[in-house]
């Protein structure tokens, strides 16, 4: 070990005074911030932006209050997937409904329709049939997003392909466009 060149100084070493001196400001620190509270907040949060309609009916149309346009004689109508969201950008939630008779075998084909309530009414009416019974499809997957209905939907290549076991699967999208809902396949749609 190499002697340093400097003395050592005096005032390094610690001594009773110094730790008393310490003490004293810590105390004196401690208890001014206890006397010295700062203010109330000032800051306020933004308001939030008003709608641009504010709907009379913000609950989305249920489907069970509503006769679909099926024919099913004897059975009841059953809805198997229903979902809601704004479809027309409107400020009101739509609902989509796929229904199919309540058939005791095989598979009944569904119809996937939209519901929304009529201005002044609460009664809720089907404004579009997206897909149709008479083209025995059936609705796997139902989903509203971004405006936009999704659907996975199962069907036959020809009527020899029995009812049970459809061969065909297709990933379709409609979106409401120039009042009309437009039907569009998404990426990744395959058959099977």
């Amino acid at each position: 070990m190499q002697q340093s060149a400097v003395p050592e100084l005096a005032h390094t070493h610690t001594r009773p005074i110094h730790w008393l001196a310490t003490a004293t400001a810590v105390a004196g620190v401690v208890a001014l911030s206890s006397v010295a509270q700062p203010g109330p907040a000032t800051a306020a949060q933004a308001a939030a932006p008003e709608p641009k309609t504010a709907p009379a009916n913000v609950v989305p149309p249920d489907p069970a209050d509503l006769e679909f346009p099926l024919e099913c004689g004897a059975v009841k109508a059953v809805v198997v997937h229903k979902a809601s969201g704004d479809l027309d950008g409107d400020g009101t939630p739509e609902t989509v409904a796929a229904v199919h008779c309540d058939a005791p075998m095989g598979t009944p084909p569904d119809g996937l329709y939209v519901l929304t309530r009529g201005s002044g009414t609460a009664e809720p009416r089907v404004v579009a049939t997206l897909v149709d019974p008479k083209d025995r499809q059936t609705v796997s997957h139902l989903a509203v997003r971004d405006g936009a209905v999704r659907a996975t939907l199962l069907g036959y290549s020809s009527s020899d392909v029995p009812s049970c076991c459809p061969d065909l699967k297709d990933a379709v999208k409609w979106q409401w466009k120039d009042g009309a809902f437009v039907r569009s396949t998404p990426a990744g749609a395959r058959s099977v």
